[in-house]
């Protein structure tokens, strides 16, 4: 089982050929819906520097769920790179495929960072 815990949802691609045709085509697989509450990395605000800008320390711990046999967790490369020694039921969206305008709307893998 893939959950996906990022906030948007997952659109896996995959290249096929139709009988008789040798062009490949790019086809959506399948789609993985997103929970409810998605997995973010916590930020602490430590105040604003002269100038105005705000600074923040990025990269605290996500609240992710407990890991649980057979079930494999989409997160965002950021808190799989976070959580990278401790876990290894993190996945991320791989080989983005993108559209004409250059957005991304979907992969065609997924991998697990080590």
């Amino acid at each position: 089982m893939i959950r996906n815990l990022t906030p948007h949802p997952i659109r896996v691609y995959e290249w096929t050929r139709e009988d008789g045709n040798d062009d490949l085509d790019l086809q959506l697989k399948y789609v993985i819906d997103p929970e409810p509450e998605p997995a973010r990395l916590a930020t602490i605000e430590l105040g604003t520097q002269g100038d105005g800008i705000e600074l923040v320390e990025f990269g605290h711990r996500a609240d992710l769920p407990r890991p649980q046999d057979g079930v494999r967790l989409i997160v965002s490369l950021v808190v799989a790179l976070r959580h990278v020694i401790e876990r290894n039921d993190l996945l991320v969206p791989y080989c983005e495929v993108r559209n004409a305008t250059g957005t991304v709307i979907g992969c065609r893998a997924l991998a697990q960072p080590v």
